[in-house]
């Protein structure tokens, strides 16, 4: 684990604990970095003093770590939390209600939109151009939001 000093464009500093610095640069560019006291994500490392172990000193006999406190630093900020809730409550509420046709979803959507086959609602997946072209012949369409973890 790599401890961070950082720092808001509004110059506010708080430190985040992350398992490597790749991490660390993945998860400020995608925006889930935020500061805890104006919710900016716009952050970036502050200088750091790096530590160097002593070799006079006698080392410690025993470690404890802190509880974890109210200033425990949110990985996301309180907006994006809620955005991820509705998204996901969206996905939930599509799956219920709907049909999952997979990778035949433009072939299904035509189907039903020129009334070969009973109309209900369907969800699927579609490639760019294949949505494109649907929407071009008139037939309704819309993407689902994703969340970074669908990808995982």
């Amino acid at each position: 684990m790599i401890r961070y000093n950082l720092v808001c464009e509004s110059a506010h500093d708080f430190e985040c604990w992350f398992p490597s610095s790749d991490a660390y640069d993945a998860q400020v560019e995608r925006g889930l970095v935020g500061c805890p006291h104006c919710g900016s994500t716009s952050v970036s490392k502050a200088v750091m003093a790096p530590r160097v172990a002593r070799k006079d000193r006698e080392p410690s006999k025993a470690l404890v770590a802190a509880p974890p406190t109210e200033a425990t630093v949110p990985m996301i900020s309180e907006p994006e939390r809620k955005l991820r809730e509705m998204i996901k409550a969206l996905h939930e509420h599509v799956a219920a209600n709907s049909e999952h046709v997979g990778d035949r979803f433009a072939e299904e959507a035509r189907k039903i939109h020129y009334g070969e086959t009973e109309g209900r609602s369907i969800h699927g997946q579609a490639s760019l151009d294949e949505a494109r072209a649907l929407i071009e012949e008139g037939i309704e369409v819309a993407p689902l939001p994703m969340l970074p973890d669908d990808r995982n």
